[in-house]
């Protein structure tokens, strides 16, 4: 039988349950959250009798993305820690899969990828405390985002393709960048054997990539353009990640002299063919400097009025044979077979390169895209910005264009 209780043994028992309960509301207190990193708790472990384990501390997950979040921005970087305990692993997923990450020295778990717009994510957290393993769940949902304000980044050259060693590396983006140094910051370039090279930009939404020299023949080279969800300014992201690797194949430089009527066909360094041209004449003068092979065409039409020639120099051609671009203005290297009495002596075109059909085909059939043709003998220089102007920059004007300085 348990002895009756006298008035001062229960006052004593209700101020010691008061006591335990003040500890209780204590311990709750202080691991609430602020506005800020979310955190969670967990039960406690141990028994009546067990006093060491009733003030262990709780596991505490925390993240930089609070639980339950909404219109989360898709520029961030999901994070996740534990406070006392050890987080054994972190599984995030989506209606479009896992979102990949890792652990790091300190312990906590970090995304490798940003967010995706418009997306609910669930976190899961594995984690060890006094009460052993458990799973900690929470949700949260991204911006929604139109795609006016995502922007796309169109790559060239293109993955597996093998280039001219004058081949700048291209990206269009199809809505204006305006915040440049954030998206270059996540633009990479690598190439094997490493090569110094910089970024250019021309415009909000084009920006170029060479070398210091020109590639060296057999590099391989990876783009990695990781701006999926990147702030590119104005309330605009990056709408996807790009990789692309690319192979710079044999050196192959041609040279043109204006006023020789001549080109020079080197590959490797090597000399294998001096072919008579013919270039622009007066008033339609071929432009001096270094240019690159932008495009090739088996057969092309030529129409002078999409140039802006008309009048009595206008001029239609349905089938202009093993045509390749040099320039965003107009100008070509190409079979000019009316032209062949001229070639080797005067310049007669109106401002693109004409040789044989023979000595055409023949070189077609080595050229790649990204082949280099120098230019002089003329006094119209040739623009960076036209087509794959990019050589026509010193080292220094060049590295000038990027947005990191």
């Amino acid at each position: 039988m348990t002895p009756a209780l006298t008035g001062a043994s229960r006052h004593r028992r209700r101020l010691a349950s008061l006591a335990a309960l003040a500890l209780s509301l204590g311990v709750l207190s202080a691991c609430e959250s602020g506005p800020g990193t979310s955190t969670e708790q967990s039960d406690a472990v141990g028994g009546a009798g067990d006093s060491s384990a009733a003030q262990a501390p709780r596991v505490v997950v925390r993240s930089n993305v609070r639980k339950g979040a909404q219109d989360v921005p898709v520029d961030t970087l999901l994070e996740v820690g534990a406070d006392h305990g050890d987080l054994l692993g972190v599984e995030v997923s989506s209606p479009q899969g896992r979102l990949p990450g890792r652990r790091r020295g300190d312990g906590t778990w970090r995304a490798a990828e940003r967010l995706e717009p418009g997306t609910a994510y669930v976190v899961r957290a594995r984690v060890s405390g006094p009460d052993g393993p458990q799973v900690r769940e929470r949700r949260f949902s991204t911006v929604e985002l139109s795609l006016a304000q995502q922007t796309y980044a169109s790559v060239a050259p293109l993955a597996g393709e093998t280039v001219g060693v004058g081949m700048p590396v291209v990206v269009q983006f199809d809505v204006p960048v305006t915040d440049r140094a954030a998206m270059e910051r996540e633009m990479h370039v690598e190439a094997t054997p490493a090569q110094v090279g910089s970024w250019h930009w021309l415009s909000d939404t084009e920006v170029h990539y060479r070398p210091r020299d020109y590639w060296e023949a057999g590099s391989e080279v990876v783009v990695d353009l990781d701006v999926n969800g990147v702030a590119a300014g104005g309330g605009v992201y990056g709408q996807e990640s790009r990789e692309v690797a690319f192979t710079v194949g044999e050196s192959h430089v041609y040279r043109v002299d204006a006023r020789a009527h001549t080109m020079q066909v080197l590959s490797g360094g090597e000399l294998l063919r001096t072919i008579p041209i013919t270039t622009g004449k007066a008033g339609f003068t071929t432009r001096s400097g270094t240019k690159v092979v932008m495009e090739k065409y088996e057969s092309k039409r030529m129409d002078s009025e999409t140039v802006g020639i008309g009048g009595d120099e206008a001029y239609d051609i349905a089938d202009v044979q093993w045509a390749m671009r040099l320039t965003s203005s107009g100008e070509f290297i190409h079979a000019a077979p009316w032209s062949v009495g001229s070639q080797g002596s005067a310049n007669v075109s109106h401002g693109c390169t004409g040789m044989s059909t023979e000595q055409a085909a023949w070189l077609y059939a080595m050229t790649r895209r990204g082949d280099v043709v120098e230019y002089t003998g003329t006094d119209r220089p040739m623009t960076l910005d036209n087509g794959f102007g990019d050589w026509n920059a010193t080292w220094r004007e060049y590295r000038a264009g990027s947005a990191l300085g």
